[in-house]
């Protein structure tokens, strides 16, 4: 039982330190975005006419990947203690 909720506790925390990369990352890029007026003014684009929404990935795909990383945390807990004794 201890074996699985250091896994989870793992899992947890891969995730947690990915969401934030990520948002680490689109702050760094829009800080760091400087737009081109004068090329931009020649590449006139129309925009959508219309909204999608929710065409995002599934709720599930989140619980199959925290689940999976959980796994592999727990495969690699369950090794190295093997190692070490």
């Amino acid at each position: 039982m201890k074996l699985v909720l250091q896994a989870i506790i793992g899992s947890i925390v891969i995730h947690v330190a990915y969401s934030m990369g990520i948002m680490l990352v689109g702050y760094i890029k829009t800080r760091n975005y400087k737009p081109n007026f004068s090329i931009a003014w020649d590449n006139v684009e129309t925009l959508q006419s219309e909204v999608v929404f929710s065409k995002g990935s599934s709720p599930f795909l989140y619980l199959f990947t925290f689940l999976g990383v959980a796994v592999i945390c727990g495969i690699i807990i369950f090794t190295y203690k093997k190692l070490i004794n």
